[in-house]
């Protein structure tokens, strides 16, 4: 995301008198060219403005971070005296390399 700064953050401040007077598609384009804007109520902070991008790239880093945060947690409690190792796995599974070869697996 962009710096914030203190010009960044005035310049994205938007009075909600603009929504009022029918100005709410400029002020979208405004979001769409230059990023997040914070619409102000009585002074005070009422909601925040991004684009569509902009909000499922926190929420994939929002759940990226959930998923770090529990496979720390799961890491942290494994015993290791219980891994095993890839040709151990196989081996009991009954599964040969050359069988995996022979499989072709796509990945997105």
């Amino acid at each position: 995301m962009a710096q914030l700064s203190i010009l960044n953050i005035m310049r994205s401040m938007v009075p909600i008198s603009r929504f009022n007077k029918g100005e709410a598609s400029r002020i979208f384009e405004e979001v769409e060219a230059s990023g997040t804007k914070i619409v102000m109520k009585n002074n005070q902070p009422a909601c925040v403005l991004l684009s569509p991008a902009q909000y499922e790239s926190l929420m994939e880093m929002l759940s990226d971070s959930i998923l770090y945060a529990e496979a720390e947690k799961r890491m942290s409690a494994n015993d290791s005296s219980e891994d095993m190792t890839h040709e151990a796995v196989m081996k009991e599974l009954g599964i040969t390399q050359e069988e995996l070869d022979e499989i072709e697996v796509e990945i997105e």
